[in-house]
C-alpha cells in the first residue's frame, strides 16, 4: 500500500490538491456541498459527521460509521459520501407575484441537514438542486397567498410556512430543512416610489394630526384655566358674602345682647328702687293712719 501511495505516477495528482486519506485516494472536490467518492483501499477511516454509503456488487450494502472500517476489495464500492453537518444553501433570486399582483424579486438562504443518508443517496439524484428548486417553488406559492404589505409585516411567519412546506416534501429524501431566511426583497421601481410617497404622506398626516392635537390641547387647557379661575372667583365672592352676612348677624346679635343686658340692669335698678320705696312708705302710712284716728 505504501508503494501505491508513493508511486511517482500519483505525485502530480497530489500537486493538483488531491489528497490521500488513510489508504484511500480522494480526488479534489469539484462542486460545493458534494464530497468526492473515495476508492476502496480495504482499510478506510471515515471522518466524523460523514456517512459513506457502500455498495456491494452494485447493491446497497451498508453505511460506514465514523472511524475504522474494513471493506472487501473489488466487491465493495463507496458510492456516496454524505455530510451530516448543517449546510447553508443560497436560494437564487427569483420573481414572485403576490395576491395583489405585485411582482417581487426575492432571494434567501436555506439551512438544511441530512438525517437519512440512505434516502438522500437513493431518493433523489441531486439533493442540493432538488431542495433549491423546492424552496423556490414553495416561496412563490407562499408569496402568492399574501399581499405585498403582509409580506413585509409577517416575514417571520412566511419563513416558518416555507420551512413547513419544504419539510413535508423533503421527508422522502431524508433531508430536514432547519430554517429559511429571506435575505433580500426588491420591489419594482414604480412600486418602490409609490411606497415612498405613501410613507411621506403618512408622515405628513401624523405631523398634521399631532399639530391639531397640540392646538386642541392648548385650547382645552386655556378654557379649563378660565373655567377654574371663574369658579374660584365666584367661590371667593360667595365666601365674601357669607363672611359679610355672618359679620352683620354677629354685630346685630351683639347689639341686641347689649340692649338686653342694659334693660335687665335698668329693670333690676327699678325693682330695687320700688322695694326701697315700699319699705319707707309702709311705716309712713301707718303713722298717718294713727294720727288720723
Amino acid at each position: 500500500m505504501s508503494r501505491f501511495l508513493l508511486n511517482k505516477r500519483f505525485v502530480p495528482s497530489l500537486l493538483q490538491q488531491d489528497f490521500v486519506l488513510a489508504g484511500s485516494w480522494i480526488p479534489s472536490q469539484s462542486r460545493r456541498g458534494k464530497a468526492s467518492t473515495p476508492i476502496n483501499m480495504c482499510v478506510m477511516f471515515v471522518p466524523q459527521q460523514e456517512a459513506w454509503v457502500v455498495e456491494r456488487m452494485g447493491r446497497f450494502h451498508r453505511i460506514l460509521d465514523p472511524g475504522l472500517n474494513i471493506l472487501v476489495p473489488v466487491a465493495d464500492k463507496i458510492k456516496y459520501v454524505q455530510s451530516l453537518k448543517e449546510i447553508a444553501i443560497d436560494v437564487p433570486k427569483q420573481s414572485a407575484i403576490t395576491s395583489d399582483n405585485v411582482t417581487l424579486s426575492i432571494d434567501g438562504v436555506l439551512y438544511l441537514r441530512i438525517i437519512d443518508p440512505y434516502k438522500a443517496s437513493y431518493g433523489v439524484e441531486d439533493p442540493e438542486f432538488a431542495i433549491t428548486q423546492l424552496a423556490q417553488t414553495t416561496m412563490r406559492s407562499e408569496l402568492g397567498k399574501m399581499s405585498m404589505d403582509k409580506v413585509f409585516r409577517e416575514r417571520e411567519s412566511l419563513n416558518v410556512s416555507i420551512v413547513d412546506s419544504i419539510n413535508k416534501a423533503s421527508e422522502a429524501w431524508g433531508i430536514a430543512c432547519l430554517r429559511y431566511e429571506i435575505r433580500d426583497i426588491r420591489l419594482p421601481t414604480r412600486v418602490h416610489e409609490a411606497m415612498q410617497m405613501q410613507v411621506e404622506a403618512e408622515r405628513r398626516k401624523r405631523a398634521a394630526i399631532l399639530e391639531s392635537e397640540g392646538v386642541r390641547e392648548a385650547e382645552i387647557n386655556i378654557a379649563e384655566g378660565k373655567r377654574k379661575s371663574r369658579i374660584l372667583a365666584s367661590e371667593a365672592e360667595r365666601q365674601e358674602h357669607i363672611n359679610k352676612a355672618s359679620g352683620e348677624a354677629a354685630a346685630i346679635i351683639a347689639v341686641a345682647d347689649a340692649r338686653a343686658r342694659s334693660l335687665l340692669a335698668i329693670a333690676k335698678s327699678l325693682s330695687h328702687l320700688v322695694s326701697i320705696s315700699q319699705r319707707k312708705l309702709v311705716p309712713l302710712a301707718g303713722r298717718m293712719l294713727g294720727i288720723c284716728s
